[in-house]
């Protein structure tokens, strides 16, 4: 039986961090307001564990919301005994967190190796100097380059955050990032569209026209092209687009930018598409009546697309009379076509 997989979240709202990054909101975003408590922690991961068989689940405790290392060491230490004290009883199989490049040294990384730290993700954001500068992130990408170069050598798991649509951000800057990115060689990234949040410097230069996010369509296009390019080079992308919360939706916290529910999913129909279209005509089948298209039985809701858009779009384009999208389970991650015939 294939092995469940779960993260318990622990929340530090904006905690380790004396930046404002112009997009941040963290509070919000995380959805939590005050600091944990050690006892809250521990109800938080009970909690999470009665819902599973941690014999069939690989479980982590993850620490989200703030520069973890850059909070004060003994209130670090207070929090990842806790969770270091699951790992020993075989609760949990190992502690991620997230931090800022800047806050992280050798001496740091020996230390969380100590409390059975596995995982770091850096909150990388952009590899552009220009985009960082007018994020006001407080640090230059070589920090960034520094600090994968670091944990990678400490023997940590690296994973990298980065945003697309930051000021000053272009298509180009993303791919370029996403280069960068991929020469660190994370075990893991996540791509985050920026979003307007209530309360950040980026909702002021918002309302007087200063920033302008992109559009849901932009989004999703960028997204699938840095997705293309992760999965070219055997890079795990595990999370396109935050979450959403009750606070993280349309008309609640988020003023403007491209949010979706379902953001992921809007990113990989659109990657199949482009690849739907590559073999259709790579196969010669550009000028067919009927055609059959075999993917994966995963993904054969992002072959048909949001409301069957991908079979719409192809049809007009080549003008076929009928697609079929088909199950090959012999298929990992790729795509054929051929013509179909009644019988």
């Amino acid at each position: 039986m294939k092995s469940k997989h779960m993260v318990i979240p622990v929340f530090i709202p904006h905690k380790g961090c004396p930046y404002d990054c112009i997009y941040c909101n963290q509070k919000l975003i995380s959805g939590q307001q005050e600091d944990i408590t050690e006892e809250e922690m521990v109800q938080v991961i009970e909690r999470y564990l009665s819902s599973l068989d941690p014999r069939r689940t690989f479980v982590e405790i993850g620490f989200y919301g703030g520069s973890f290392t850059g909070i004060d060491r003994a209130r670090q230490i207070q929090l990842l005994d806790v969770a270091r004290a699951y790992v020993k009883r075989g609760l949990v199989r190992e502690i991620r967190l997230s931090t800022r490049p800047d806050y992280i040294s050798e001496e740091i990384l020996a230390y969380l190796k100590e409390y059975c730290v596995n995982t770091i993700e850096l909150g990388v954001q952009s590899l552009d100097q220009e985009v960082l500068r007018k994020s006001s992130r407080g640090h230059g990408a070589e920090a960034s380059i520094v600090a994968s170069q670091l944990i990678k050598k400490s023997g940590i798991k690296l994973g990298i955050q980065t945003m697309i649509g930051l000021p000053g951000d272009t298509m180009e800057k993303d791919l370029c990032t996403a280069r960068k990115v991929i020469e660190m060689r994370p075990d893991v990234v996540r791509i985050y569209p920026t979003l307007v949040i209530k309360n950040t410097y980026m909702e002021k230069l918002y309302r007087e026209g200063e920033y302008i996010p992109l559009e849901l369509e932009e989004a999703v296009e960028i997204s699938s092209a840095l997705l293309e390019l992760y999965k070219q080079n055997n890079i795990k992308v595990i999370r396109i687009g935050l979450q959403p919360t009750d606070n993280i939706n349309l008309g609640m916290d988020v003023v403007a930018g491209p949010f979706h529910p379902a953001f992921r999913q809007l990113v990989e129909s659109r990657l199949t598409l482009s690849r739907m279209e590559k073999v259709i005509i790579e196969s010669g089948l550009d000028k067919a009546d009927r055609i059959a298209i075999y993917v994966q039985k995963e993904k054969i809701s992002d072959a048909i697309g949001h409301r069957r858009e991908n079979i719409s779009y192809l049809k007009k384009k080549f003008k076929f009379t009928e697609i079929y999208i088909l199950p090959d389970e012999t298929l990992i991650d790729n795509i054929y076509a051929n013509n179909y015939y009644k019988n």
